[in-house]
């Protein structure tokens, strides 16, 4: 089989909102890739793939070897595999890179897949009008706040960190499902966005809103949905860029 396709899911937040639940996502996960790996080039994990993620210089959470062996196995046959952090997993050290083989980006970019221009992203921060969410990011993405957080011990660190996590993502879940339709601050950042640069298509997580939006005649925003609640990842084949639905 040609392999000539790219998918682009995120928000799969293992590890919510308790073990059991997320058992039967990571397992849904794992067959969704092993099924794309038949014929993608190309998988992008864009963002919040754990709904908690912090590792030390010699310890890493211990779930998730089901997910973290299929992306090993994938890369190891050769299809490429690219991880982006999220504000729920921003604080990867190098284990993706050195022990499983992910490209790894912690902030958006710009590429080119078949002549198109792509800019793809997990999503947080795009709201320049949410000044204390923009305020908790720069804090959480400093060099200081990560050393004093190492400094825990695993015991105590990442039981609070699942807690953390899980509250925040409770406190945005009904904003999360608001569709603010041409208001959207990620559609309004593509309509600016455009003005400057020549971007086709925009791919995004973080709002989970499982959706399509028309910027012109032949420019899309896709904004992908959590795996919560649903399933959604988006197709490039070639010509066309769709938002599907892994059942």
């Amino acid at each position: 089989m040609i392999k000539d396709k790219y998918y682009f899911i995120a928000d799969t937040h293992l590890g919510a909102p308790n073990y059991e639940e997320s058992l039967k996502r990571e397992k849904k996960l794992v067959r969704f890739l092993l099924e794309a790996e038949k014929d993608a080039k190309v998988i992008y994990l864009l963002g919040d793939i754990f709904d908690f993620w912090h590792e030390y210089k010699h310890v890493v959470p211990k779930y998730y070897v089901r997910l973290l062996g299929t992306l090993a196995s994938i890369v190891d046959r050769g299809t490429e595999v690219h991880f982006f952090t999220g504000n729920h997993d921003q604080w990867i050290g190098d284990y993706f890179e050195k022990e499983i083989g992910l490209i790894v980006h912690k902030k958006e970019i710009e590429i080119e897949i078949d002549k198109k221009t792509f800019l793809l992203a997990h999503g947080d921060g795009i709201d320049k009008k949410d000044k204390t969410y923009i305020f908790m990011k720069a804090i959480f993405n400093s060099k200081i706040t990560r050393i004093l957080f190492a400094s825990i011990h695993p015991r105590w660190a990442i039981a609070f960190g699942n807690k953390w996590s899980s509250s925040s993502r409770k406190s945005h879940s009904e904003y999360d499902i608001i569709d603010k339709g041409e208001k959207e601050p990620h559609f309004q950042y593509c309509i600016e966005k455009i003005k400057t640069t020549n971007i086709d298509y925009f791919i995004f997580g973080h709002r989970h809103l499982n959706k399509e939006y028309k910027i012109d005649e032949n420019k899309k925003l896709i904004i992908l949905s959590d795996w919560v609640y649903g399933s959604g990842y988006a197709l490039w084949d070639g010509c066309n860029l769709e938002l599907k639905k892994f059942e």
